[in-house]
């Protein structure tokens, strides 16, 4: 049995139009998969799904990086690739010509992430197991060997991630059956998008709390007045038990980030994420001693295990947001898991975009399980639109997030979104040109 084929697809959502994902640096996104299928000979038929998660302008260039892995691929072993899956993931980050397009950040980094993350969706159906479960069902062993350790054993050893990941096997089953059984705590940024008006602010913060939520979202940043009479109308619907985070993305320079939580400090945030560059590491560590007791999280637009281990080593964040389809994959993500583990910091994922809620609860469970064994100050970030594109979607009950039970990674598009929103030829696009 061999893999025969990568098939693409530009996918996009005219979320823009109803402002939905809208912050202070995307005034107006319409969110967007670069969606991939790996297809087999297998007398099964199962197929792998996977995506990088864009914003709309650009997504066919990220498309097109997908495709330049077709010949890492095509005509290789299907067992043998499965079964080594930490080997796949090396021989597409470590092509040198490939590296010289990162290394290992942006465009190409992300490809391989959708790929990656398609091969443990088509690993996971065969085996018959959601993702959370195969890989919290993998021995200590089995998981340090999908890591690539190369730049992290100043911080993390294997040795190291062996002994965490030992320490937590004896409680798998028990936290396995809970999460099960209660699911996986989780936070909403419905309310929050910044071209909201304030009554639909007040609407959806209400609908949040009788939904269950116990930490809401709100996205800051554009102007300072406003942000403080949306944060007091936040506040005075939700009440004072609430947690309410809230998120710059990116927008502020380190000294103007400072001033702005300090403003706002006064309706208790508890969070504040992005607030600068997500590259300025030592950025980050100056705003978070400096607007203490307000903490900082940030990870979406971090892009590789290399600047996770710094912002930890760094004390730059108290959250560790990561992504699912930011860096390379799975894999990686591990890596980032065992790293967050070791400096006992919780990992809440970001999920704000086309899919990001389906892959990230994966990453979660499996950290409960197998890796962390805590969902103490740990949350998944929920938003509520899209999902209904999606074969096996998220299920969340007052405030959280059920465990996924069918085979896969949760990425499977159903065909009729596929055809309906492909760019720029599919009939919702059509009809919006002729709109014009």
């Amino acid at each position: 049995m061999r893999i025969t084929g990568l098939v693409t697809h530009d996918i996009r959502f005219p979320t823009s139009l109803e402002l939905d994902g809208s912050d202070a640096m995307n005034p107006d996104p319409d969110y967007s998969a670069a969606y991939v299928v790996v297809r087999t000979d297998a007398p099964d038929g199962l197929e792998g799904h996977g995506f990088a998660f864009t914003i709309g302008r650009g997504n066919d260039v990220q498309t097109a990086a997908i495709r330049t892995l077709e010949p890492y691929l095509v005509g290789r072993d299907l067992e043998a690739t499965l079964d080594d899956l930490g080997g796949i993931w090396k021989l597409m980050v470590h092509d040198s010509q490939l590296r010289w397009l990162g290394p290992e950040k942006g465009v190409m980094h992300m490809a391989v992430s959708a790929v990656v993350n398609a091969l443990w969706d088509l690993k996971a159906k065969r085996a018959g197991k959601p993702v959370w479960e195969l890989l919290a069902d993998l021995t200590p062993e089995e998981l340090v060997d999908l890591v690539d350790f190369r730049y992290l054993t100043d911080a993390l050893t294997p040795d190291e991630a062996l002994d965490i990941l030992r320490k937590a096997e004896p409680g798998r089953a028990a936290r396995k059956k809970e999460l099960q059984a209660a699911g996986y705590p989780g936070y909403t940024t419905t309310p929050g998008w910044l071209g909201y008006d304030d009554a639909k602010l007040r609407k959806l913060c209400r609908e949040a709390v009788e939904a269950g939520f116990t930490q809401i979202k709100l996205k800051v940043g554009a102007d300072l007045d406003d942000d403080l009479r949306r944060m007091r109308i936040a506040r005075e619907v939700v009440g004072a038990d609430i947690r309410i985070a809230i998120d710059a993305n990116q927008r502020w320079d380190v000294g103007p980030a400072i001033d702005w939580v300090r403003a706002l400090a006064v309706f208790d945030p508890w969070w504040v994420e992005e607030p600068t560059s997500p590259d300025d590491v030592l950025g980050h560590a100056t705003i978070a001693r400096a607007i203490a007791p307000v903490r900082v999280a940030t990870g979406e637009h971090v892009q590789n295990r290399v600047v996770f281990k710094q912002l930890l080593q760094s004390g730059a964040l108290s959250y560790l947001q990561l992504d699912a389809a930011r860096v390379a994959g799975v894999n990686e993500n591990v890596a980032i898991l065992l790293l967050a583990a070791k400096f006992g910091v919780p990992v809440c994922p970001h999920a704000g975009g086309v899919g990001l809620c389906e892959l990230v609860q994966h990453l979660s469970m499996f950290d409960f399980v197998a890796v962390s064994g805590s969902m103490t100050d740990r949350v998944i970030e929920y938003v509520d639109h899209l999902h209904e594109h999606f074969v096996d979607p998220v299920r969340v009950e007052r405030g959280r997030y059920l465990a996924p039970s069918s085979p896969g990674f949760s990425a499977t598009m159903k065909p009729g979104s596929l055809s309906r929103y492909a760019y720029p030829d599919g009939p919702v696009w059509t009809e919006l040109r002729r709109a014009v």
